[in-house]
């Protein structure tokens, strides 16, 4: 009865209500414009809410992450720009349905199956999370470069078209997340002497110009080309057997959310993109290949990442470890206010659990009923004229690249992937491909790769001569001219 009470106090407290309302609201039109992150938006309230009561500010937050996540699929979906790095594998089908005329039925399922994926992941929250993280705290080294390898893998699942684009544009992509200096040794790999890549290529930067600027591109060169303009096709809300016929798919894709949510550094981009190889490998019959518009190439992707969160949040209470970066920010909000994450704050602070149970559940019901209500709004975004539209997209394009870091730097990376991006399109190369691939966590597949390497091959590596073999890994290029120029030396 007590556990019941605790989780009542969101629905029956009317500032929590509101706070949950007004946050789930923001971070739907935080996350649908490109270059505002949940991250940032989550990182700016801690410090807004530094002097509150813990409760209001978990209850705003809170709001802000599961709308955060859900916004990112409107722009996915309407003008293919993910607002975050979740909404990737939305695109893939979410995009193509929107020019066929069905934006409304996309954004209508994604806000439907979010839903169902939410509760998904704070019902496993509240039941079963014990379980769940000491399965996550089981995963080795080895096991998380399997994972990270995994998702290079399904580069050939993905792809629609030719293999071997498919396999460039990872490959492509695992080299721009290479660049900046190595977490483990501490050497440089690809910066070319220059100070401001020892930090790597910023990912959002690179989502905002392989997606954003280079969709108006490839949008201006079709401008001649486009006849009469795109066509709405009336909104008409699916009956529930159509729901229904998704509930299995969404109801496994979201246990998969979960799991991988809950595996520290993990997040809602691998959950989505598992979910969507899941729902490509699973359908049997679609209404339309994945990659043209796809009913099941939209549900799953969605319904995965927003139950990644309700996994995420479960290291995070019972181990104290984060399962992304906007709980790492949770995890400092709770020391803030002298609470520590872990295994006792489940027993001593009981109370504080079953209210964020219950502000999850209050947030996912805020998200259906605003996504529903602003679905209307989203739609008229596709109707605007491409000649006032694509201006507008560029100017919140650069304005996004340059808030990251208030760099210019950024903003010339922006447009350089803009164009790399543009090319790759015209030339029916998969950009999807190379920002998943580019997202790869450098750290822990390196250190995982190390962790697994057999102490006989570390040691042959050192008899070998370490140098030359940390030339090879930290500056390829240099070792591959010194090693030609030292062949063609021998050779005459």
């Amino acid at each position: 009865m007590e556990i019941i009470q605790q989780f009542l106090i969101p629905f029956l407290d009317w500032e929590l209500l509101l706070l949950v309302a007004a946050g789930t609201l923001a971070g739907i039109f935080i996350g649908a414009i490109p270059g505002l992150s949940v991250t940032m938006a989550v990182a700016l309230l801690l410090s807004l809410t530094y002097s509150w009561d813990l409760l209001p500010a978990l209850a705003l937050m809170l709001g802000v992450y599961y709308g955060g996540v859900y916004g990112g699929s409107r722009a996915a979906i309407l003008v293919n720009i993910p607002g975050s790095p979740a909404s990737v594998a939305t695109s893939l089908d979410g995009y193509p349905m929107s020019q066929k005329g069905e934006a409304g039925l996309a954004l209508f399922l994604t806000t439907i199956f979010s839903f169902i994926g939410g509760l998904v992941g704070v019902i496993v929250l509240a039941t079963a999370a014990p379980v769940v993280a000491s399965f996550a705290v089981q995963f080795a080294n080895r096991d998380y470069f399997l994972l990270a390898l995994l998702g290079l893998l399904l580069v050939g699942n993905l792809s629609n078209g030719t293999l071997a684009k498919g396999l460039f544009s990872a490959g492509a992509g695992i080299v721009i997340g290479l660049i900046g200096m190595d977490p483990i040794g501490g050497g440089s790999r690809f910066t070319f002497g220059s100070l401001q890549l020892m930090n790597g290529v910023d990912f959002i930067i690179a989502l905002l110009g392989l997606f954003g600027m280079s969709e108006i591109l490839y949008q201006m060169r079709e401008l001649k080309r486009q006849g009469k303009p795109l066509e709405i096709k009336k909104m008409v809300i699916p009956p529930l057997r159509f729901i229904f016929k998704f509930l299995p798919l969404s109801m496994r894709v979201s246990i998969l959310g979960v799991l991988t949510g809950a595996l520290p550094g993990a997040g809602g981009e691998i959950a989505a993109l598992l979910s969507y190889d899941h729902a490509k490998r699973s359908t049997k019959n679609p209404n339309r290949p994945f990659g043209e518009g796809a009913h099941a190439g939209v549900i799953a992707p969605e319904a995965g990442n927003s139950s990644a969160i309700g996994g995420a949040m479960i290291p995070m209470l019972t181990l104290g470890i984060p399962g992304d970066a906007v709980t790492a920010i949770f995890i400092g909000a709770l020391f803030i206010h002298g609470l520590q994450p872990g295994p006792m704050l489940m027993t001593q602070s009981g109370d504080l659990f079953w209210v964020m149970v219950g502000s999850s559940v209050l947030a996912n019901v805020f998200l259906l009923v605003f996504g529903l209500m602003v679905v209307s709004i989203f739609i008229r975004i596709v109707t605007v004229p491409r000649q006032i539209l694509l201006p507008i997209i560029a100017v919140i394009t650069v304005i996004g690249s340059y808030a990251m870091n208030y760099s210019l730097t950024d903003v010339y990376w922006m447009l350089g992937f803009g164009l790399v991006g543009f090319f790759m399109k015209v030339n029916n190369f998969s950009v999807a491909h190379l920002c998943l691939a580019s997202y790869s966590d450098r750290y822990s597949i390196l250190h995982s790769a190390g962790r697994i390497c057999p102490r006989t091959v570390r040691c042959l590596i050192l008899l070998a001569g370490f140098s030359q073999t940390q030339s090879a890994l930290y500056s390829p290029c240099s070792f591959c001219l010194r090693y030609s120029r030292k062949r063609l030396t021998t050779n005459h």
